[in-house]
């Protein structure tokens, strides 16, 4: 490997699966905000696929603006 190559950290991988996977829960959340179920579960109310749907890609977005300041070994 060249002395120009560098490789990412393992935090910029997890902080776009939380992006992806926060995407995913937020769009459905979406989706049942606006097309209810019949069935009703408790705190169904609140709708916490949007509440952590956000909060993943919130996440997500940190861990991907995070820079590696570490020198390497």
């Amino acid at each position: 490997m060249t002395q120009n190559a560098k490789m990412k950290t393992i935090w910029f991988f997890v902080g776009l699966l939380m992006v992806l996977i926060g995407g995913i829960i937020t769009l459905t959340g979406v989706y049942l905000y606006f097309n209810p179920q019949v069935t009703h579960t408790a705190l169904a109310e609140t709708h916490p696929n949007l509440w952590w749907g956000g909060i993943m890609i919130i996440f997500g977005i940190i861990m991907l603006l995070i820079k590696d300041n570490g020198e390497e070994a």
